[in-house]
C-alpha cells in the first residue's frame, strides 16, 4: 500500500523530500524516522521511528530527550507539510510528557494541528510503542522564512 501524502505545496521542502528530490535532516537518519501518512489540509501526520540500543540511558530504556527529539520532529514535520515553498518551521516551545518507559524497537507517532494561524501553529504529538502511550506533547512552532 503507497503511504498517502498530502501537502500543501509540491515544491516545498516536505514535498520535495518525501519524493526523494532533498535528502532527509541527518536527525531524521539518527531517529529512524519515517513518514507513513500526511494530510496538510486535516492537519494529521503519522510516522515510525526506530529506537536504537544506543538510545538506552542507564535503567535500559529510551532516554527522554531521544523522545523529544522524535516528538519535536513528528510536530514540525506537520507543520512543514503545510507550508509554501521558501517557508520553514521553528520549534519555539516542545512540553513533553513522559508517560511510560519506552523500549529499543518501533515507536509509532501521531501529530494533529490544533491551530494553525499566519505566523504561529500549535500541535499536539503523541509516541505509542506496542499500542499503548509511551509520550505526549504540545509544541508552538513559529512559520519562517526559509534558506533552504
Amino acid at each position: 500500500m503507497i503511504p498517502a501524502h498530502t501537502t500543501a505545496d509540491a515544491n516545498g521542502y516536505f514535498s520535495r523530500m518525501l519524493r526523494g528530490e532533498t535528502p532527509p535532516a541527518p536527525v531524521l537518519t539518527l531517529l529512524g524516522s519515517r513518514i507513513d501518512a500526511v494530510n496538510a489540509t486535516a492537519g494529521t501526520l503519522s510516522a515510525t521511528y526506530e529506537a536504537q540500543a544506543h538510545f538506552r540511558n542507564p535503567a535500559g530504556t529510551v532516554q527522554g530527550g531521544m523522545l523529544s527529539a522524535m516528538l519535536d520532529d513528528l510536530t514540525a514535520s506537520l507543520v512543514d507539510a503545510t507550508l509554501a515553498a521558501g517557508q520553514g518551521v521553528a520549534t519555539l516551545s516542545l512540553n513533553v510528557s513522559f508517560l511510560r518507559p519506552a523500549q529499543v524497537g518501533t515507536l509509532q507517532g501521531q501529530a494533529h494541528m490544533l491551530r494553525r494561524g499566519r505566523d504561529v501553529c500549535h500541535v499536539t504529538g503523541t509516541l505509542l510503542q506496542d499500542g499503548k502511550e509511551v509520550a505526549t506533547t504540545v509544541a508552538v512552532c513559529k512559520i519562517v522564512n526559509a534558506a533552504l
